[in-house]
């Protein structure tokens, strides 16, 4: 079985006989690229018996002349399977069909003495795909504002299309398909065909437009029936470097060229992730058997070496402290290559505020010790951010945000950033109105907050960053209010890009109001926190472990009033089914526990309250947990909740949740499993975008709250999954 190179790899051939013959001589003819992108297919010439062609993709640059290879005449019986990529100009759109979203088609220009206007139709084709396909492809259509001077031209147009289209058919997986051009009523096939139907297009030169149908005889769709990689001397690749799933193929899955060039590629990403950066496919032989109406595709591969990550060059952002850039890179020469570990340096250097687009660019050969240089480029983001914002919710009611950023304060990266946020409780859902106003809760329902927070990145180029925040506010809630304000100080230091830790100093000083009291407080405190974050995806995570955990002392010799111990704790974890990612389970689980004080102690923004869209769905926000006098939710000194998710795609932009969710807050210092644990069930619609999925969530309180109106489901709609 002949190979080609690997920029012009095998092309299919037809089973006939048990020959292949070579491909005829080929023709050339030159196209200028404008703008817009489409499959079309570049079909070969035959000799007799067996058949054998092959493909070449060509990615020519907007607006720049380039020449790519057609066949001559085409003879009966022919196919193609791979694709060129071909830019074409598309007619410009009226003024009232803003992009063509309204689906109006271009008039041609009215009859003329100094040239051919025609109408063109293309029939025999209902999908969608396909039809643009031969739109983008058709001379006759996509120059149809822009009329030939004479029936000669236009015939050339229609004898253009005939060589091309049923490449375009093919392209789809319509190995039989065929086309026909109609100019009035002459079809255009031989030379005396087409002149006949110059004549014809003269004919109504002046008087109307030229009538011209494509007729379009798709034939039966082919399958892809086996998939097969081997290397150089054609043995099929190991099951632990090469699993089957990359070459397994499922029912009726169309022949199209699109689907054999992205199995190739996916073989070649998983040669990639094994640490081969120049793995490459040599060639692919499809071959087509007419009479099953199947195509098998065999891959011809080479892996290349394996490599480690060699030096990282870093160029751009020249206002960034080049120490500070280096320090968000983990990799070091010598460790493993993948794709994975270039997107972890991109996502790590993407962290840095003052940072605006990162660009890696791999290396042409390995450097001497075997390892791939890697190229960094740089772009800086505008120093300064304002922003506003308006806000409305059925919990806190509306409000309004300012927000002031500067992302490279002394150059070193430095970001300082001011928030102000108000919102006013009193025009949201707000239930316990009234027993706060006789618990002597008095509150205005105007609550608001402004803080500053302050971070030095890479403290003398080290991986330790300083992080200061200060705030002051009054934080209303349905149940209690606190006036107070404080400040902290940290070190944070970042052992990877998935894992940190941080240690610093805490100091909080206010007044908590609810059903039970007031408190007032002076809290000095050592907080020390871990976080660890080894998913895929902030906002739709397929795999990985989050876990984000605290631990603070507030002691009284420190001259803390209350005394106290705060402990928090969160994890998550993401499991896929299968390979495409469309069965995932996912987990959560999160505790919570404040000691050395009695729960009227306790300042009621450092107690613990469950329920919500972030908690147990279902429920009423924050009100699952003690209650005290006027049944008002108190809060507890502990906090357990669990939920678990089956996230299913239905499509790629579809996808159902069933959950279940369960937790509640506990009057004792830690989980008391005699008190009773609320639980909450639900089914979730996920609509899958670019920069996440939009959550849509019923949920079903499965118990009720004694003394609460609670409704029988609650709906949450969001960004981003529940967890």
């Amino acid at each position: 079985m002949a190979q080609g190179t690997s920029g012009r790899p095998g092309a299919p051939a037809r089973v006939a006989g048990g020959r292949r013959a070579e491909a005829s001589k080929r023709g050339r003819y030159d196209a200028f690229v404008w703008f817009g992108c489409l499959w079309a297919i570049r079909r070969i010439g035959q000799a007799q018996g067996a058949r054998r062609r092959r493909v070449r993709v060509i990615l020519p640059l907007l607006l720049t002349p380039f020449r790519f290879e057609a066949r001559p005449p085409r003879r009966a019986g022919g196919l193609a399977l791979a694709v060129v990529l071909v830019c074409s100009a598309p007619a410009p759109a009226l003024a009232f069909d803003l992009f063509g979203l309204f689906g109006s088609e271009d008039q041609p220009p009215p009859p003329s003495a100094t040239a051919l206007p025609y109408s063109v139709r293309i029939t025999g084709v209902d999908d969608d795909d396909v039809v643009r396909a031969l739109q983008d492809t058709s001379s006759l259509y996509r120059l149809r504002q822009e009329p030939p001077p004479d029936g000669e031209g236009l015939v050339r147009r229609a004898e253009a299309d005939l060589r091309r289209l049923t490449d375009v058919l093919s392209g789809y997986g319509y190995y039989q398909g065929t086309v026909s051009v109609r100019v009035g009523d002459v079809v255009v096939g031989s030379p005396a065909a087409l002149a006949a139907a110059a004549r014809a297009a003269e004919g109504a030169r002046n008087t109307a437009l030229v009538p011209i149908r494509i007729a379009v005889d798709l034939g039966p769709l082919y399958t892809v029936r086996h998939v097969r990689a081997r290397d150089a001397r054609g043995h099929p690749f190991p099951e632990e470097v090469l699993p089957e799933r990359f070459t397994r193929v499922g029912d009726d899955v169309p022949a199209r060229s699109a689907t054999v060039l992205a199995r190739e590629a996916g073989i070649v990403d998983r040669f990639r992730a094994l640490g081969h950066p120049f793995a490459k496919a040599v060639s692919r032989d499809p071959v087509v058997d007419d009479a099953a109406y199947v195509m098998d595709v065999t891959f011809t591969l080479d892996p290349g070496p394996i490599a480690g990550i060699g030096e990282v060059a870093v160029r751009g952002a020249e206002g960034v402290d080049p120490a500070v850039i280096r320090s968000f890179i983990y990799s070091e020469p010598g460790d493993p290559y993948s794709p994975r570990a270039e997107a972890d340096i991109r996502r790590s250097l993407a962290r840095i505020d003052a940072l605006g687009s990162v660009r890696i660019r791999e290396g042409e050969a390995l450097d001497a010790q075997g390892n791939l240089p890697l190229f960094v480029d740089l772009t800086e983001r505008d120093h300064n951010l304002i922003g506003v914002s308006a806000r409305y919710s059925t919990v806190d009611g509306p409000g309004v945000r300012a927000t002031y950023a500067n992302r490279n304060l002394f150059g070193g990266a430095e970001s300082l950033r001011i928030d102000a946020d108000l919102y006013y409780l009193g025009l949201g859902f707000d239930p316990f109105a009234n027993q706060r106003r006789a618990a002597g809760i008095d509150t205005s329902g105007l609550g608001g907050r402004l803080s500053a927070t302050f971070v030095k990145p890479a403290l003398w180029g080290t991986r330790n960053d300083l992080v200061v925040n200060a705030f002051a506010g009054r934080e209303v809630q349905q149940s209690y209010f606190v006036d107070g304000g404080g400040a902290t100080a940290s070190i944070r230091h970042r052992f990877s890009d998935s894992f940190s830790a941080q240690i610093g100093l805490d100091a909080q000083i206010g007044r908590s109001r609810d059903a039970i009291g007031s408190v007032d407080y002076r809290l000095f405190g050592v907080p020390l926190a871990v976080s660890y974050d080894s998913t895929d995806n902030l906002l739709d995570p397929t795999k990985g472990v989050r876990v984000i955990a605290s631990a603070t002392p507030y002691p009284a010799v420190f001259g803390s009033d209350p005394g106290i111990f705060v402990a928090k704790a969160q994890g998550s974890t993401y499991y896929s089914l299968d390979d495409e990612s469309k069965y995932i389970v996912a987990g959560r689980l999160g505790f919570g526990s404040v000691s050395g004080a009695r729960l009227d102690e306790i300042p009621d923004n450092f107690r613990f309250f469950a329920g919500g869209g972030g908690s147990v769905r279902g429920y009423a926000f924050r009100t699952l947990g003690p209650l005290g006098p006027f049944n008002l939710p108190i809060g507890g000194r502990s906090l357990l909740e669990a939920s678990v998710e089956a996230r299913i795609k239905v499509t790629d932009t579809i996808g159902v949740v069933p959950f279940f969710d369960a937790g509640t807050a506990f009057a004792s210092a830690l989980p008391d499993f005699r008190e009773r644990i609320r639980t909450a069930a639900g089914l979730g619609l996920r609509y899958y975008t670019g920069i996440g999925p939009i959550r849509v969530d019923l949920a079903f309180p499965l118990e009720r709250v004694r003394g609460f109106r609670e409704f029988p489901a609650v709906l949450y709609i969001s960004l981003g999954q529940a967890f």
